[in-house]
């Protein structure tokens, strides 16, 4: 059994696409960040850095104590090993899927998410940090556009990389972004969108983790955004 600590941002989203796919039985446990959940000790004990998302594994390979795993990158590819899904064995291919994971974790979701946090929750408009974010997202997009001109999916066949690229792709408007500007992007975007597994993933977000608020209160903000140690 899967335990899945989690709240419906586009890296908690990510784990919840692959469960999906792979049919993986679990359970999810709601980390609401915006209550400051992130920080009681419980949840740091299997994620220090207080961020979500956080697996625990209960029924090991092997055997033994429950294995615990944080950072999103590193539990697509625990759980893709675990399974023998959606991460090839030939070498040649799965170093591919890995660099377009680790491209969506160092690159895209960071710059993106800089995007986001300046485009929407700042409570003061930064031109600079806005230009600086919006350019360098549609840069990566770019990036994504040219893969895709050869590529059905990001790295070949569907693969945690794509899992973990479209939740960020997702609030391409929020991020200031057009796709129809990157067709091979658009047209992954909608494959991608379409498969069931997705569908029954955003379609669940309300029922698994409760409406999401219309606007971040003030102390909010300060939860997630205030923090200094």
């Amino acid at each position: 059994m899967i335990e899945l600590h989690s709240w419906p941002t586009p890296n908690g989203l990510k784990i919840s696409i692959f469960l999906e796919e792979a049919n993986v039985d679990h359970n999810v446990f709601p980390v609401n960040i915006g209550k400051g959940d992130q920080f009681e000790p419980a949840f740091l004990k299997i994620s220090p850095n207080n961020r979500i998302p956080a697996i625990v594994d209960t029924d090991p390979a092997g055997g033994g104590e429950p294995i615990t795993v944080f950072e999103s990158g590193a539990i697509l590819q625990y759980l893709a090993e675990k399974t023998g899904r959606f991460l090839p064995t030939d070498i040649r291919q799965r170093s591919k899927v890995l660099e377009w994971l680790f491209w969506q974790v160092g690159g895209l979701g960071p710059m993106a998410g800089q995007n986001g946090h300046f485009n929407v929750y700042a409570p003061e408009k930064v031109p600079y940090a806005i230009d600086r974010y919006v350019n360098e997202t549609k840069r990566l997009y770019g990036v994504l556009d040219k893969q895709l001109a050869d590529n059905e999916f990001v790295a070949g066949e569907y693969s945690i990389a794509d899992m973990a690229i479209y939740p960020w792709i997702v609030p391409h408007e929020a991020h200031k972004q057009v796709l129809a500007d990157h067709p091979n992007l658009n047209r992954w975007f909608e494959r991608v969108a379409a498969r069931p597994a997705v569908v029954s993933v955003y379609e669940g977000k309300e029922a698994t983790y409760g409406p999401r608020p219309v606007a971040m209160t003030d102390e909010e903000r300060q939860i997630l955004f205030g923090q200094r140690k």
